[in-house]
């Protein structure tokens, strides 16, 4: 199937009128819409986002938040509903539309607020704020306002976020330095409560142990020589009536005397005179000394048969000998429940130990931390970190900035034609009569043997007054429109014809002839 251009050629030169009248109607639509649209200002600031000045290897901003973060939480506290209107009560935006609700004023205020924030990445940029008002000084007023805002919360939001890092850590500083404290003091109790079954003394209370052992081995040793010594006398005795000895007759309490006496001679060799085995010998010897002198005095009219003096030693040496034995026994107690209690110590120990070296360890971060909030809290209250200035503030603008008349008319233009194109495809599917030998050969079935051409007749006359008909409703209908626009925007219509008649009446006179001097 092959296009006939010259046949829609024909058909659009043919309804070339109603063509034209429809993008005239679009396009005239088009200029009075955009005369219409009260003028738009629209006046712009500039701020500069400025890195740090102070090098982050020397000393670093504890905000880490980046200037992107940051301004899109700025912009979200100027678009919050308090503040847009209380910027448009101190600005009288709505002064003389007292009729229009909060809400309607909340979104013509957020619509004419624009903040142009580009990807800077913590790079440097320049943000661009800009307020739509229908007057120059307006919009440059409400616009500094606006940049004014957002410099004032910049600020308020890094000072206050480093601010609170620093409380932050001077507050973990504090809290740690206290359960080192608790800590230490449960270490240091637990140690005095446990001190003789720690685990740093348990090879001296072992050794002491095995010691004590030999000791008890030796008084048991020492009981039964006696006891059966003490046997045998006795049993020497009732045979015979006597005992055999040569060394003269003694108390208990003087051999014990002497025996003090040697062992208290054999200490003093060794050790200090204020060492407490020293003195607790001391005492002893003392109290014997005490002892022996009474027993003599009470003994003076009378002395003791050699066998009751012999019975009196060994009972007084076995008696000495259970008491050591006892004392041997319960410290081998002590020393045993110490030992079985140390391990369990140990791990209490290592465990207060551990919990403290862990709090040392965050303690001794937390001090750092501190110490780098401080440094970077004073770079944000110097304004020495990254930052936001005004470099430009808003001037009253010249020119418009909306709306774009010249785009709308253009808009329309092409609606009109698209109209036009589309009106002209609607009414070539809607027409089935047959106007050319390819429509009629696809009617009856058949190539056509001859055509006759067209016969001049009522069809011109009717095409002419169509054309004609199409073309008077466009004078019509936009030439009225037309003054109508002329007379709103540009100049009333009854001035024109004043300035018209004016000029009419002046060529018209005669100037009068001069007057005579005579």
């Amino acid at each position: 199937m092959t296009l006939d251009l010259q046949f829609y050629l024909s058909l659009i030169l043919r309804r070339l009128p109603v063509i034209a009248a429809i993008i005239f109607t679009a396009t005239t639509a088009g200029i009075l819409y955009a005369l219409s649209l009260p003028p738009v200002f629209r006046a712009e600031a500039r701020l500069l986002i400025e890195n740090a000045q102070i090098p982050a290897e020397l000393a670093a901003s504890t905000v880490r938040s980046t200037t992107q973060e940051i301004l899109l939480a700025i912009q979200q506290r100027i678009m919050t509903r308090e503040n847009l209107l209380d910027l448009a009560t101190r600005n009288d935006l709505y002064v003389s539309a007292p009729q229009m609700t909060d809400e309607q004023k909340l979104l013509d205020v957020s619509d004419r607020i624009s903040i142009y924030m580009p990807n800077t990445q913590g790079s440097t940029g320049v943000v661009t704020v800009s307020f739509g008002a229908s007057e120059p000084e307006l919009s440059a007023r409400v616009t500094n306002e606006i940049a004014d805002q957002i410099l004032q919360w910049n600020t308020e939001l890094r000072t206050k976020a480093s601010a609170s890092t620093l409380d932050f850590f001077e507050q973990e500083v504090q809290r740690l330095t206290d359960e080192l404290a608790q800590q230490n003091a449960m270490i240091l109790e637990f140690e005095q409560n446990n001190r003789d079954a720690l685990p740093e003394s348990l090879e001296f209370r072992r050794t002491r142990q095995a010691a004590q052992q030999e000791r008890l081995l030796q008084v048991d040793r020492e009981l039964a020589a006696l006891r059966d010594r003490r046997q045998r006398l006795t049993e020497l005795y009732d045979r015979t009536g006597r005992t055999v000895t040569n060394a003269e007759a003694r108390t208990p309490e003087e051999e014990r005397l002497d025996l003090l006496r040697q062992e208290l001679a054999s200490a003093l060799v060794v050790l200090s005179s204020t060492n407490p085995r020293v003195r607790a010998l001391q005492n002893e010897v003392n109290a014997l000394e005490e002892a022996v002198k009474e027993q003599r005095d009470a003994a003076g009219g009378g002395r003791l048969t050699p066998f009751e003096v012999q019975m009196l030693d060994i009972d007084g040496q076995i008696s000495y000998l259970a008491e050591q034995k006892a004392l041997v026994e319960k410290d081998l107690g002590l020393l045993q429940t110490s030992i079985e209690a140390t391990p369990g110590n140990s791990i209490r120990l290592a465990e207060l130990r551990s919990n403290y070296e862990t709090l040392r360890v965050q303690y001794e971060q937390a001090v750092a931390s501190l110490s780098q909030a401080r440094m970077g809290d004073r770079i944000e209250a110097t304004d020495r970190g990254q930052r936001i200035s005004m470099i430009e503030k808003a001037f009253p603008p010249v020119v418009r900035s909306e709306p774009n008349r010249r785009r709308i008319a253009v808009a329309a233009f092409g609606a009109g034609v698209i109209l036009s194109g589309a009106l002209l495809f609607l009414l070539e599917i809607m027409n089935q009569t047959i106007r050319r030998p390819s429509e009629l050969a696809k009617v009856i079935g058949a190539p056509p043997f001859a055509t006759v051409g067209f016969l001049d007749g009522a069809a011109p006359g009717r095409r002419v007054s169509n054309g004609s008909f199409a073309l008077l409703a466009v004078f019509l209908i936009n030439i009225p429109v037309l003054l109508l626009l002329i007379h709103i925007y540009v100049v009333p219509i009854g001035s024109l014809l004043g300035v018209a008649s004016n000029t009419t009446d002046t060529k018209g006179a005669v100037e009068p002839a001069p007057a005579s001097t005579e």
